[in-house]
């Protein structure tokens, strides 16, 4: 893309009132978390494909974060998963992740793969079962004091498939006083992100269905526990960026996972199916940085942890990620060009078509010369896909071969 294309485009978005350089600032300070889970084996409940050259440990699964945040220069942290990340000596970890640039991000608890959880964790009739996950967790708050990480992202398993298997109101209980303790063990700045799932492993209930009860169980717990969205976890047809819109307002939007779904849980790449959805989650964002009127929701949006929580199982590890990362930061960019003073007015005298036609304008602006333009201005290459396949470091990790670090 020639600089001759970049200047069009600038004076294009100048011609609709837009701020390019505001613009370029905030497309440079976002930041997105990528999970080490992202970079190993994974796959559905059928069939995990093992591929050359996945990480064979957590230290090599930081290897291979490294590359990406040098060629997008997005993603600083690597969230990790207790126990598939598991290590002797955290603080190693830590250093490591520091040598390459990196830092740990959110620690997540795994409650959901062990034979004692078959029938709940937190939520288990068994008192001892409920003991051991609780313990767990408080392990995983531990573990984010030693990395130096201030979020504890959990996603709870539990549910039932048939009715009359368990007593629902008990469960919730024993959740509640689970996630309590939990809660307890936080220092002052960290917090506990609570994510929820209308369905699977279980079918019938489960525990943390919706937004609704993350964010009533997130209140009863105190102002540090927080809701986190799962862009994958809901029923077809859910307006997510209405969700994300209510709990800015309420002040409990924790962060994401992203991901993107067409039936199910799918952990398919970010944007790959319904890339308008991604584009109106950031428009309701950037809505609430600009209610002016409400600071504490402005304070909530600034805060956002986005993190990517994807399952790659038949593409390769890498390139899936960079590709979801590019997405995200061009359905960012895209919502910055929202000409919001044409769009409030629209709003205030009720055009409806008006309105939309503000939205979709922005959605529709192709952002590629500003892309390039600020990861030049980034030092970071300006076709990063390109860039890693020209790069030889596909190549380099072969020696790792078939089976490395999975679920």
């Amino acid at each position: 893309m020639s600089d001759i294309q970049y200047q069009a485009f600038e004076t294009r978005q100048k011609e609709r009132g837009i701020d390019i350089e505001a613009v370029k600032r905030e497309l440079k300070a976002l930041k997105v978390e990528t999970p080490s889970w992202g970079y190993g084996d994974s796959g559905t409940r059928f069939k995990v494909f093992k591929k050359v050259g996945v990480p064979r440990d957590p230290f090599e699964k930081l290897d291979d974060a490294a590359v990406v945040h040098k060629l997008t220069g997005l993603t600083p942290s690597v969230a990790i998963h207790i126990p598939w990340d598991k290590v002797d000596d955290y603080t190693q970890l830590s250093e490591y992740a520091a040598s390459l640039g990196l830092r740990i991000g959110a620690v997540n608890p795994n409650l959901f793969q062990e034979d004692d959880y078959m029938l709940g964790s937190i939520t288990n009739a068994d008192e001892n079962v409920r003991k051991k996950a609780v313990d767990h967790l408080l392990e995983c708050v531990e573990i984010a004091k030693e990395v130096g990480s201030d979020i504890v992202s959990l996603w709870l398993a539990d549910g039932t498939n048939y009715p009359g298997q368990a007593d629902i109101r008990k469960r919730k209980h024993w959740m509640e006083e689970a996630l309590a303790q939990t809660y307890q063990a936080l220092e002052s700045g960290m917090r506990l992100l609570i994510e929820y799932k209308f369905f699977e492993p279980a079918f019938y209930h489960t525990d943390l269905a919706d937004w609704g009860m993350a964010y009533n169980t997130a209140v009863k717990l105190g102002p540090q526990a927080e809701v986190l969205v799962d862009t994958g976890h809901h029923a077809q047809g859910t307006n997510v960026e209405h969700i994300v819109a209510y709990l800015l307002d309420e002040e409990r939007l924790g962060g994401f996972h992203f991901n993107s779904r067409k039936y199910a849980d799918d952990d398919l790449i970010v944007g790959a199916i319904n890339p308008y959805e991604l584009f109106l989650i950031f428009y309701q964002i950037l809505a609430a940085l600009r209610d002016d009127e409400h600071p504490g929701t402005q304070q909530t949006a600034r805060r956002i942890a986005y993190m990517i929580d994807q399952s790659h199982n038949i593409e390769p590890k890498i390139p899936a990620m960079i590709r979801s990362l590019l997405n995200v930061q061009t359905y960012y960019a895209k919502a910055l060009l929202i000409q919001w003073d044409e769009l409030e007015d629209a709003q205030a005298k009720q055009d409806v078509l008006r309105a939309e036609a503000c939205v979709r304008e922005a959605f529709e602006q192709d952002v590629t010369p500003l892309l390039h333009a600020v990861r030049e201005e980034m030092n970071v290459p300006r076709d990063p896909m390109k860039a890693f396949y020209e790069s030889g470091y596909l190549d380099k990790i072969q020696e790792r071969g078939v089976g490395g670090a999975s679920w």
